[in-house]
C-alpha cells in the first residue's frame, strides 16, 4: 500500500487507480488531498492502470440500516464500519425513536457528530408502527415536520404502513407533504406489493424499496419508477434473489444490511456484497454504482465521489475482486488502516431508555386450552422476515398447552415493557430449541421483551435477566445463564463495539448449543414482533394476522 509521501494535518497526495463507476474507467492518477477535499486528480501515464497501485474508489454507502440492530450506538458502529470501507449510513433511527421518541432520536445524532463519519439518518414515519402494539412514544405530523427541518435530517423513513398510505389516511399524507416540501426523499417498505396497490404506493411519492421477496417484485417496482435496495442483513437475506438487477438496473440499485448484529458486523459489511456479486459475474463497475454512487446521489449524501472538490471520501483497495479494504479515507484523515479502525472511543454518552420492570408470575405464561386448539402457530423461516402459519398443536399437559420439543412447538411470549400488563403468549415453529430459553428487549418495532423457550420456568429466567439490566439478550439452560446488557433504549449499548461482538457471539453460540438451527437466532425473534412483515406475528396485544393487518380473534 502506498504511503503519501506528503503528508500533514491538511495536504498530502497518494496515488492509486481510480476508478469511476459512471465514466466506467479505470486511471493511474495521483490524488491532491487539502483542507478535507479532493484539490485534483492527475493522471500519471495515460488512461490505464499501474498493476503495482492499489485501486481507488469512493467509500461504500449502507443504504438502509437501523444502527439499533448492530446493538452499538452510531459511535462504535462507525469504529467497526470503517474497517470494511463503509464511509456513510442512510440510517433509520426507527427502533430508539419507538422507545424514546424525539430524544432518542436527537441521542443518535449528537452521538453520531462525535466521530468522523457520515450518518444521514430519516425522520422516522411510522412511530408506532401500529395501533396493535404498545410503544414508548408516538411520532405525529408536527414532531415529523420538526425533524425533517434538521440539516442531519436527510429523508423520510421508510413508510411502514402501505396500506395507509394508499388509503389517504390524513396523518400519512402531512408526514409525506412534509419531505415534499424540504425536497427530502421518502423511503418505503412494501413487501410483497403488486399491482394497482403498489401504483397507488409509488404514486404516494415512495422512491424506494428493500423489501423484496423475489425478482420479480423487485423488477415491477424498477418499472414503477422504485430505485431497488439488495438487503442482506444478519437475519433477511435477498441478495441471492436480487443480484442480477445489478446489471440489468445498475443506476437504480443499490446495497443494504437493513439489520446487522455486532458479530456480522466485525466479519465485514458492504464491501463482502461487493466480492459476492463479482463472484456471481456481476459488472464491477455497476457493483460500485450500487455500492457507492447511487446513494450518495439518491439521498444527496455529503459523501465525496472522487471529483475534484468533493469531499475526500475513498478507498484504497487491493482489487477489484475481492474488495479487500487498505485503508479508509473519511474528509481527508485515514480512519481504518489494513483491517483496524483509527477512530478514537469517545466518552460513553447518558444513556436514554424507557424501561418498566418487574418480576413475573409463572402463570402469567401458561396458555389453558379451554376449548378446540385454534391458535395459529407462527412458521419462522431462516434467513427471511417473513413467517408462515403451520398447521401443528403444541403439547397438552394438565389442560394447558405447552412446549413441545419433539414437534418443534415452542412457547412464544411478548412482555410489555412500558407498563404493567398481561404477557402475550403464542406458539412458533422452527425455532429448534431442546431445552431453555432465549430472551430479548429488541423486539420489532416497539421492543417490548420478546421470548421463546421450551419451559415457562426457563422462559420466566431469561426474561428476568434481561429486566434486570434494563434492556439486553440473555439465554439460560444447560445450567448456564447469560446476558448481553444493553441499556441505551434497551437496543444498544456504549461500551466498546469488538467487546460487544464477542459477547454477543458467545449468546448466539449458547442459543445454538441450545438447539437452534437458525442462522441468527436472536435476530429472528426480535421479528416475531415484527407486525407489519406478514404473515403472523405476536405483539403484547396478542397474535396478529399481517394478511388482514389485524389480530386473530
Amino acid at each position: 500500500m502506498p504511503v503519501p509521501y506528503i503528508h500533514g494535518m491538511s495536504a498530502f497526495r497518494i496515488r492509486g487507480n481510480v476508478v469511476d463507476p459512471l465514466a466506467r474507467s479505470v486511471t493511474a492518477a495521483e490524488i491532491e488531498v487539502a483542507e478535507g477535499r479532493i484539490l485534483s486528480l492527475t493522471p500519471l501515464y495515460g488512461p490505464s492502470p499501474d498493476p503495482a497501485l492499489p485501486f481507488v474508489t469512493p467509500g461504500f454507502v449502507d443504504a438502509h440500516v437501523h444502527i439499533e440492530s448492530s446493538m452499538l450506538i452510531p459511535s462504535e458502529f462507525a469504529r467497526l464500519a470503517v474497517v470494511h470501507g463503509t464511509v456513510a449510513t442512510v440510517s433509520d433511527p426507527h427502533e430508539i425513536a419507538n422507545v424514546c421518541g424525539m430524544e432518542g432520536v436527537r441521542f443518535m445524532i449528537d452521538n453520531g457528530r462525535s466521530v468522523p463519519f457520515k450518518f444521514c439518518f430519516g425522520a422516522p414515519s411510522c412511530v408506532p408502527a401500529t395501533v396493535f402494539e404498545t410503544a414508548g412514544a408516538r411520532l405525529g405530523p408536527d414532531e415529523v415536520a420538526e425533524l425533517l427541518a434538521l440539516p442531519e435530517i436527510g429523508y423520510l423513513s421508510e413508510m411502514m404502513d402501505f396500506p395507509g398510505a394508499i388509503a389517504g389516511h390524513p396523518d400519512i399524507l402531512a408526514k409525506i407533504a412534509s419531505a415534499q416540501a424540504v425536497g427530502k426523499p421518502i423511503d418505503g417498505h412494501a413487501p410483497g406489493l403488486r399491482g394497482e396497490g403498489l401504483r397507488q404506493y409509488v404514486d404516494r411519492g415512495i422512491s424506494t424499496d428493500h423489501e423484496c421477496f423475489g425478482i420479480e417484485e423487485a423488477r415491477e417496482k424498477l418499472s414503477l419508477g422504485m430505485k431497488v435496495l439488495i438487503r442482506e442483513g444478519s437475519a433477511a437475506r435477498n441478495f441471492e434473489a436480487l443480484y442480477p438487477l445489478l446489471d440489468e438496473a445498475p443506476d437504480r440499485v443499490m446495497f443494504c444490511s437493513d439489520d446487522k448484529h455486532p458479530d456480522s458486523l466485525v466479519a465485514g459489511h458492504i464491501d463482502r456484497l461487493c466480492a459476492r456479486a463479482v463472484a456471481h459475474g456481476c459488472d464491477p463497475f455497476h457493483v460500485l454504482r450500487a455500492a457507492c454512487v447511487n446513494p450518495v446521489l439518491h439521498y444527496g449524501l455529503g459523501a465525496g465521489l472522487l471529483r475534484p472538490g468533493d469531499p475526500a471520501d475513498f478507498l484504497l483497495l487491493e482489487d477489484l475482486r475481492d474488495f479487500r479494504v487498505l485503508a479508509t479515507y473519511i474528509d481527508g484523515d485515514c480512519v481504518a488502516s489494513e483491517g483496524r479502525s483509527l477512530i478514537p472511543r469517545t466518552a460513553p454518552p447518558a444513556p436514554v431508555n424507557r424501561f418498566h420492570a418487574r418480576p413475573l408470575e409463572l402463570a402469567e405464561l401458561a396458555c389453558a386450552a379451554d376449548g378446540p386448539y385454534a391458535l395459529p402457530v407462527i412458521g419462522c423461516q431462516d434467513g427471511q422476515l417473513i413467517t408462515d402459519r403451520v398447521a401443528l398443536q403444541p403439547a397438552l399437559r394438565d389442560g394447558h398447552w405447552c412446549s413441545d420439543t419433539g414437534a418443534d412447538v415452542l412457547k412464544i411470549v411478548v412482555v410489555n415493557r412500558y407498563a404493567p400488563a398481561p404477557a402475550a403468549v403464542a406458539f412458533v415453529h422452527r425455532f429448534g430449541l431442546r431445552e431453555g430459553a432465549i430472551a430479548s428487549s429488541v423486539a420489532h418495532d416497539s421492543h417490548n421483551i420478546i421470548a421463546v423457550g421450551v419451559s415457562d420456568e426457563d422462559i420466566r429466567q431469561a426474561i428476568g435477566l434481561v429486566m434486570e439490566q434494563g434492556g439486553g439478550v440473555s439465554g439460560v439452560g444447560g445450567g448456564r445463564e447469560m446476558v448481553v446488557p444493553l441499556p441505551v433504549g434497551g437496543l444498544m449499548s456504549a461500551d466498546d463495539g469488538y467487546a460487544v461482538a464477542e459477547a454477543y457471539a458467545a449468546i448466539d453460540d449458547m442459543a445454538k448449543a441450545l438447539g437452534s438451527p437458525l442462522g441468527a437466532p436472536f435476530m429472528s425473534l426480535s421479528f416475531m414482533a415484527l407486525l407489519v412483515i406478514p404473515h403472523v406475528k405476536l405483539s403484547d396485544l396478542g397474535l396478529f394476522d399481517g394478511d388482514r393487518f389485524a389480530c386473530f380473534l
